[in-house]
C-alpha cells in the first residue's frame, strides 16, 4: 500500500521505522533540495579536507605519497613550541586579534545604537547603505586605496606637509604603523556590515520598554543604557564568543597584502606563516600542524567562553 504523507501511515508495529523515515524524507524533498548546495559546500570544502590532518603527524614526501610517508607522531607540534619564529608569529596573531576585539568589536554596537536613534527613515537608509558598502570591496581594492593615500607622495602625507610642515611619514614601511592601519582598515570595511545583526536585535526591543522609560523621565542616553543595551546583551555576548573563537585567525588576505620586508617581524601572523611554510617552502607537514594547532586553540576558547557565559547566566551558543 502506498502512503502519500507521514500522517497517512497507520500507527502499527509492522510499519518499519525505515519506511516512516523514507516517507518523511519524500514529503520534505523540496526543502532538502534547497539544503543540498549548502550541504555539498561544507562536505567538499570543510569536511573532506579534514582527512589531510594526518599530514601533521607525518613527514610528508610527495614522491612516496600521502599514505606511505613516514609517521613521526608529535614531532611537528614540539617544533611549534621550540621554534622562536613560531612563538613570535603566535604572539603577533594574539596581539592583533585582541586589539581587534578591543577596538573593532565595539564599533558595530555603537553604529547600531546611533542608527536606531535616527528618526528620518530616508536618511537612516542612506547612512546604512554608506556604511555597508565597504564590505563588498575586496581586500585587494581596500589595500590598494590605502597604498594610494598613504604612500610618501600620497594625499595624506601631502596634507600633513601642507598643514603642519612635517613629513613625509613612512606609513607603509614603519612597523609602528602596521597594527593601527590594520585595525582602521577592518573598522572601515567590516563594521557597517556587522551592524546588521545588531540592528535586527535592536529592532526587536519592545516599544513598551521605551515608553515606560520615558514615563519615568529617562533621557535618551538613559534609555540607551538601561533599555537598549540590556535588551541586546545576549546577542552581543554570542557575537563576542564567536569572535573569541577566531583569535588565532587574523585573516590571510589583508595581512598578506600589507606585509613587506620592513614590517614582516611584527606583521607575520599564523595565516601568512602557514602560507610561507606550506606553499613557498613546501613544508606541508609542519604547516598542517600549525593549522591544526590554531583550530584546536580556537575550539578550546569557544568552549571556555561559552561555559563562562552560561556560568554567569547569560545566553550561550549551546
Amino acid at each position: 500500500m502506498k502512503y502519500e504523507t507521514v500522517s497517512d501511515i497507520p500507527r502499527q508495529r509492522n510499519i518499519s521505522k525505515m519506511e516512516r523515515l523514507r516517507l518523511r524524507l519524500w514529503k520534505d524533498r523540496h526543502l532538502l533540495l534547497l539544503l543540498l548546495p549548502g550541504l555539498l559546500y561544507f562536505i567538499v570544502y570543510k569536511y573532506a579536507p579534514m582527512f589531510g590532518i594526518v599530514l601533521a603527524f607525518k613527514d610528508f614526501n610527495p614522491f612516496v605519497g600521502f599514505l606511505e610517508s613516514d609517521w613521526v607522531g608529535l614531532k611537528h607540534f614540539r617544533t611549534i613550541f621550540a621554534d622562536d619564529e613560531v612563538l613570535r608569529v603566535i604572539w603577533n596573531t594574539l596581539a592583533l586579534s585582541f586589539l581587534q576585539i578591543l577596538f573593532v568589536f565595539p564599533v558595530p554596537i555603537v553604529i547600531a545604537l546611533m542608527l536606531n536613534e535616527v528618526r528620518n527613515q530616508a536618511y537612516k537608509r542612506l547612512i546604512q547603505s554608506i556604511v555597508y558598502l565597504p564590505h563588498f570591496l575586496s581586500w585587494v581594492v581596500v589595500i590598494s586605496i590605502v597604498f594610494i593615500f598613504l604612500k610618501s607622495n600620497g594625499l595624506v602625507n601631502s596634507l600633513i606637509h601642507e598643514l603642519l610642515g612635517v613629513g613625509p611619514f613612512s606609513f607603509l614601511s614603519d612597523p609602528g604603523f602596521f597594527r593601527p592601519l590594520v585595525i582602521l582598515e577592518v573598522i572601515w570595511k567590516e563594521s557597517g556590515w556587522s551592524t546588521i545583526i545588531l540592528l535586527a536585535a535592536v529592532a526587536g526591543v519592545s516599544p513598551e520598554l521605551y515608553e515606560a522609560a520615558i514615563m519615568d523621565g529617562a533621557s535618551r542616553w538613559r534609555r540607551i543604557w538601561h533599555v537598549t543595551l540590556p535588551a541586546i546583551r545576549n546577542v552581543i555576548i554570542i557575537l563576542l564568543i564567536l569572535r573569541i573563537g577566531n583569535v588565532m585567525d587574523s585573516g590571510f588576505e589583508q595581512i598578506f597584502l600589507m606585509l613587506n620586508s620592513f614590517n614582516m617581524e611584527i606583521g607575520n601572523v599564523l595565516d601568512t606563516f602557514v602560507y610561507f611554510k606550506g606553499i613557498q617552502q613546501a613544508d606541508f607537514s609542519f604547516s598542517t600542524a600549525v593549522g591544526l594547532f590554531k583550530g584546536v586553540v580556537g575550539l578550546i576558547l569557544v568552549v571556555l567562553a561559552n561555559t563562562i557565559a552560561k556560568r554567569f547566566g547569560e545566553e550561550s551558543l549551546y
